[in-house]
């Protein structure tokens, strides 16, 4: 499940980038605008993406280890996992948030501060092979129903363009992770080091081709990536997103 990164590594090689070669992933480090980031694609469809915020018995993950647990009890391991989209204090989603086909956060269209807040922001929404990114009010319009979803914001690439507000100069820096879209092809992004929005979003439209992006987070952005030796620790995470394999197809690889 982790092998296909084939398109990816096309790209960076056209654009004269540096990867990490050493893993057999979907996962590779990149060199871009001398800043290092971590990129990650599966395919819709393909790859089993789920997203993550309570247990059986509504308790809050929080932490990838809790939920690797909880699908070690079901013969499952997680292969990949980030966090998903903005959170409330108590670690509870701030827009729309859906999981395994119940809506447990409505859409959220409130003008407010904060990146969340930064119009446009945008849904993530997958269902089956079927994944998108668009504005919140689109999303709105469309009444899909979907299985899995999160609303953040802003939204970093936008029909092929970068978000209007981002500037090139900017000194608001952090580390950052988003999601951008192409077709089947999902990319999950996140800085090794604190980057300014306008770079960050340039990974997406630039190098990844993206026609659409949606920033997760910053500051608290977490990965984990078990072929890195990756799990990034700290503050209790809200909503999560993650791939998921067999644990007897995951010893065999």
């Amino acid at each position: 499940m982790l092998k296909r990164f084939g398109f990816v590594a096309f790209v960076f090689a056209l654009s004269g980038l540096g990867c990490a070669p050493h893993h057999s992933s979907s996962c590779r480090e990149i060199t871009y605008k001398e800043q290092n980031f971590m990129v990650c694609h599966f395919i819709a469809g393909e790859d089993d993406m789920r997203m993550f915020l309570t247990d059986e018995n509504q308790r809050p993950y929080y932490t990838f280890a809790n939920v690797q647990k909880a699908l070690a009890a079901q013969n499952e391991v997680l292969l990949f996992g980030m966090n998903a989209g903005m959170y409330d204090k108590k670690r509870n989603p701030v827009g729309l948030y859906v999981e395994d086909g119940q809506k447990l956060k409505t859409l959220n269209l409130k003008s407010g501060k904060g990146n969340f807040h930064m119009m446009p922001n945008g849904v993530f929404s997958l269902n089956g092979t079927d994944v998108r990114i668009e504005d919140s009010a689109s999303f709105k319009a469309s009444k899909r129903k979907v299985k899995f979803a999160t609303q953040s914001g802003p939204l970093l690439v936008i029909g092929g363009e970068l978000h209007p507000r981002f500037q090139a100069l900017s000194k608001s820096k952090y580390i950052r992770n988003g999601v951008g879209v192409s077709g089947r092809n999902v990319y999950f992004v996140i800085s090794n080091e604190t980057v300014n929005f306008y770079t960050f979003a340039s990974i997406f439209k630039d190098v990844l081709k993206t026609p659409n992006a949606l920033y997760l987070d910053g500051a608290v952005s977490k990965v984990y990536v078990p072929d890195f030796n990756r799990h990034d620790y700290g503050r209790a995470m809200g909503p999560m997103i993650g791939v998921v394999g067999s644990k007897v197809r995951n010893d065999e690889r």
